[in-house]
């Protein structure tokens, strides 16, 4: 295989990199100058080496505890339970939501032979059962599909024991859309999750 088909099929592996795109991105290494090539390798490279998972709530960071879990002005009783570590940078981008976070790595999937011993679930159990823990209330923010769904219910089984709130986001239209091209699940949710004006 020719070096330049090895780094199409490099970059065909990345998720949402179609043929032309790995194609194109390829090319744009080829032609780049050495050091801007040789920085992108040096990047990937050091990401890899230094990127670890926080102790207390499993998100990438490279250092342990992360950033969000030793700010000492955020919100210690909330935690707030996310499928990936893009979750969380989307919620504390919206700057709405100012606790803590898990992340989980995934969802409870049987088809695809995941379970839930295949998820960050005892530590999210261990971090509860700290004697130190003045968390009250987790929001579990899974995505609202099957998934999303089955790991909610099964989370929500391990946690009300422990005398916890559990609550899970609300789901409905979003912001600018219309009526008329919301899916059936989707308006249902809205109108069962209405708030007062």
């Amino acid at each position: 295989m020719s070096p330049i088909q090895r780094l199409v099929d490099a970059f065909h592996r990345l998720p949402g990199i179609g043929p032309k795109s790995a194609q194109r991105l390829a090319y744009h290494v080829l032609r780049a100058p050495v050091e801007e090539a040789r920085d992108l390798a040096e990047a990937l490279l050091h990401v890899k080496e230094s990127i670890v998972l926080c102790a207390r709530c499993q998100n990438v960071t490279d250092r342990s505890p992360c950033r969000i879990c030793a700010d000492t002005s955020r919100e210690r009783t909330v935690i707030c339970v996310v499928e990936e570590p893009l979750d969380v940078v989307a919620i504390d981008r919206t700057g709405g939501y100012r606790g803590l976070y898990h992340v989980l790595h995934g969802v409870v999937s049987p088809s695809d032979g995941i379970g839930p011993e295949d998820l960050k679930i005892e530590e999210l159990l261990r971090r509860l059962r700290d004697v130190d823990t003045e968390v009250t209330e987790i929001i579990v923010a899974t995505n609202p599909n099957l998934q999303g769904e089955a790991t909610s219910m099964y989370l929500a089984r391990l946690l009300r024991p422990l005398g916890l709130k559990v609550t899970r986001l609300a789901r409905g239209l979003p912001a600018g859309a219309d009526l008329e091209y919301a899916d059936d699940v989707t308006l249902g949710r809205a109108m069962e999750y209405r708030q007062e004006v």
